[in-house]
């Protein structure tokens, strides 16, 4: 008998351990890079507190507060590393208990995440290591992960993360959101951050819980700190209204099904109506920005649930606008979409046209629609060979399924 319950016990330390660590990652890094001026120390420091816990909860038992465990662990273990042990000591208690009130009242404001995505966003950082250093810090991504998603290999990846976090150590950055002269420059990076762990997320094939549901959590921290800031409203609606499809994105065995096929009765409604919500109060402020734009195209999307049909005209005008705003291939490729469903296919690939030829060759999205596009046309040939380009570039077995078979259709023509 003493075996099974051995083994229960490290099953559910090592269950509540990855709890913690997966939803509190960030939160805790946060706390303890504040107080200590050292996020690459933080995170060791914390990476000894998880093993302990594995080492130990099974024979003492999970402590009633598992997250604030940890935090006073982690930090007595930088405590041991500093000369002013006893001042760091003293602040343990302080810590804890602002964790112990954050948990019981789910209160965003002050949350410590928020300044620790501002100084990963910091001029002093640079550019392309700012949205990986915030995966990583806050959302507990590791380099391998989110080397994927950038596509460059893992230990270069590594490399711009540890030259990062010894950045902030050696400039001493402040951990605190920034002042106001400083802030629109910073908060882009912020909140195309926390749009790249959704779409992370999102794209791995997520529904309930994890990577998209924390993007959301921080999202919503953003807007809350930043209340005077429409695009961070924006931000907040545009994933809601995405987020509200996830059922319907699935048939019930697990194919995927395209947004214009979905079923609009398994919209979340309370998600929409929060959505439109958010669109609504950051309209106010005059200043339209990238996320309003794209949260007010997935509203035009929305309003099919209610109407039973979409605004083709209403998707085309909007996705001019953020096409002038944003360029991306994302962007030209949903333009050249409605273009087509417009009957307009010479207009869709003279945007398909303009992404970049190395961008458009890596970008699935565009090949499946150039080849929907030579299909119209009567060029099978052609339309097979983009769909199987395409095929190549897709992980998520769903949708492997899905494009294969429409390759398998045009095969049959």
């Amino acid at each position: 008998m003493e075996g099974p319950r051995t083994r229960d016990a490290e099953d559910d330390a090592r269950k509540t351990a990855e709890r913690v660590a997966r939803l509190s990652y960030g939160r805790l890094v946060a706390i303890l890079s504040a107080r200590n001026r050292d996020l690459a120390g933080a995170e060791d420091a914390l990476a000894t507190a998880l093993e302990r816990a594995l080492a130990t909860w099974p024979t003492s038992g999970l402590p009633s507060n598992p997250e604030g465990w940890l935090l006073k662990v982690a930090q007595n273990r930088i405590a041991n590393g500093r000369r002013h042990a006893a001042v760091v000591a003293e602040a343990v208690g302080e810590l804890l208990r602002q964790v112990d009130e954050r948990q019981a009242s789910q209160a965003p404001v002050g949350d410590p995440r928020v300044p620790m995505l501002f100084v990963c966003a910091h001029p002093a950082i640079d550019p392309a290591s700012r949205t990986p250093l915030m995966l990583q810090v806050v959302l507990g991504l590791d380099a391998q992960r989110i080397a994927g998603a950038f596509l460059v290999p893992p230990a270069t990846m590594s490399q711009r993360l540890v030259r990062a976090k010894a950045r902030i150590k050696g400039t001493g950055l402040r951990f605190a959101v920034p002042d106001a002269e400083e802030l629109p420059a910073r908060l882009a990076d912020v909140l195309q951050a926390v749009y790249g762990a959704y779409g992370l997320g999102w794209d791995e094939g997520g529904l309930e819980g994890g990577l998209p549901d924390e993007a959301i959590d921080l999202a919503r921290l953003v807007a809350a700190e930043l209340p005077q800031e429409p695009e961070a409203k924006g931000l907040l609606a545009l994933m809601l209204h995405t987020h509200a499809r996830r059922k319907a994105r699935r048939g019930v065995d697990g194919a995927f099904i395209p947004l214009a096929d979905q079923d609009a009765s398994l919209w979340d409604r309370e998600m929409v109506v929060e959505a439109e919500g958010l669109l609504v109060a950051a309209a106010r402020s005059g200043r339209f920005g990238r996320f309003q734009c794209e949260a007010a195209i997935q509203s035009v999307h929305a309003q099919r649930g209610i109407t039973g049909k979409v605004n083709l005209p209403a998707l085309d005008l909007l996705y001019s606008l953020l096409v002038s705003l944003q360029p991306t291939a994302g962007a030209l490729t949903a333009h050249a979409a409605v273009r087509r469903e417009l009957g307009d296919a010479d207009g869709a690939l003279r945007l398909l046209r303009t992404i970049d030829d190395h961008a458009q060759a890596r970008y699935q999205p565009a090949l499946v629609l150039e080849a929907l596009i030579l299909r119209d046309r009567g060029d099978i040939a052609g339309a097979t060979r983009l769909r199987e380009a395409a095929l190549a570039l897709t992980s998520e077995p769903a949708l492997r399924i899905h494009i294969a078979l429409l390759l398998d259709a045009e095969k049959r023509k």
